[in-house]
């Protein structure tokens, strides 16, 4: 039966082993494979040029070691200029064993029938056989991004097992990340682009406790989790901005003022700086912490319908909490607008952006 999408494998020191799988490949219909030496030492030259001399194979090489994120995007680019008119899309496969030719059917034959979805080969973290290290990686990371990335969940954020349609081809080969922080970043832009995702489950296969990984604990995790969470980040110094936008238009309305009565100037500088500094909080939210460039003209309206509920179940919950609790207001205001605050990051992202 031969194979309507190409097998990626970037690979970085593969054994012999590799060679064997891709005559797998090749045996079980896949008419083309692209095969990327990411920077492999020389001793791995005779592994690749064994590759190479299969009529079906192609090996991109990098001089250097660049990364994952780069060896998938030069190979995503190779198939998109040479192959995508022929072809209805990738697979992307790690090198070091991990996914069984069987899996890589699975993820072939699903993208058949679903063109326009992405589709993860999914592990699973609760068998014995996954290292702990692996276990509590994963599962952290998915918690954070149902979190953090669309309330979407993940079950595997990790897998190199990913079957890519022509349609979603383009956008990544401009998406950011040069190593394995690209692979989420993949993830992240499809719940922002609503592409719809389906999860396969594929077997979990670690060898040698996957002592031959090339992922980098610190350095990668870092980045990966930097990635996930710059939109917060991004937010919490939106709000924090706004806040002295805020504060600096009161001060300057009420130095103008100055002549008019306290009660009015304190009114007039207080409505007209949070009218200035939640115009300002919105077009920052919208350009630079949720990024939405495109025409959103309900979101506007969104987004004061919820400035107008924050703040009335601000006041409704600091008078009910104080009240029933025998508390200050003053003590009680920052837990509540702490709860507010993390809420609001929620329904921004979900509903008004």
């Amino acid at each position: 039966m031969e194979r309507n999408t190409i097998p990626v494998i970037p690979a970085l020191n593969p054994d012999k082993t590799l060679i064997d799988y891709v005559q797998n490949l090749i045996a079980n219909g896949f008419k083309r494979v692209i095969v990327v030496d990411d920077g492999s030492c020389p001793e791995k030259e005779s592994v690749f040029e064994s590759i190479n001399s299969m009529p079906e194979c192609e090996v991109l090489r990098h001089a250097v070691n660049l990364g994952k994120g780069r060896a998938l995007k030069d190979a995503f680019n190779h198939y998109c200029c040479m192959y995508s008119k022929d072809f209805s899309g990738v697979i992307t496969i790690d090198s070091d064993g991990q996914h069984s030719l069987e899996d890589v059917l699975k993820l072939d034959y699903e993208l058949g029938l679903n063109p326009e979805k992405l589709i993860l080969g999914v592990r699973d973290f609760d068998d014995p056989s996954v290292p702990f290290k692996s276990r509590i990686g994963n599962k952290i990371t998915r918690i954070i991004m149902k979190f953090f990335i669309g309330g979407v969940f993940l079950s595997d954020t990790q897998t190199g097992l990913r079957g890519i349609p022509n349609q979603g081809l383009s956008s990544c080969l401009t998406m950011f990340g040069e190593r394995f922080e690209y692979e989420t970043n993949m993830l992240i832009e499809a719940v922002h682009n609503n592409v719809p995702i389906m999860e396969i489950p594929i077997k979990t296969v670690y060898i040698n406790g996957n002592k031959e990984t090339h992922f980098r604990p610190i350095v990668d995790s870092i980045a990966i989790y930097s990635l996930i969470l710059s939109t917060f980040v991004k937010y919490i110094l939106s709000s924090l901005s706004s806040f002295l936008v805020d504060y600096a238009a009161f001060c300057i309305i009420r130095f103008v003022l100055i002549s008019v009565t306290a009660g009015y100037r304190i009114w007039i500088s207080t409505i007209v700086a949070r009218i200035l500094s939640s115009a300002y909080n919105y077009v920052i939210n919208k350009k630079l912490v949720f990024q939405r460039s495109r025409n959103q003209n309900h979101s506007f309206f969104k987004y004061y319908i919820l400035c107008t509920a924050q703040l009335c179940c601000s006041a409704i919950l600091v008078w009910l909490i104080s009240q029933r609790l025998s508390l200050s207001e003053i003590w009680v205001k920052p837990f509540v607008d702490i709860v507010l605050f993390f809420t609001s990051f929620q329904i921004q992202r979900r509903w008004v952006f």
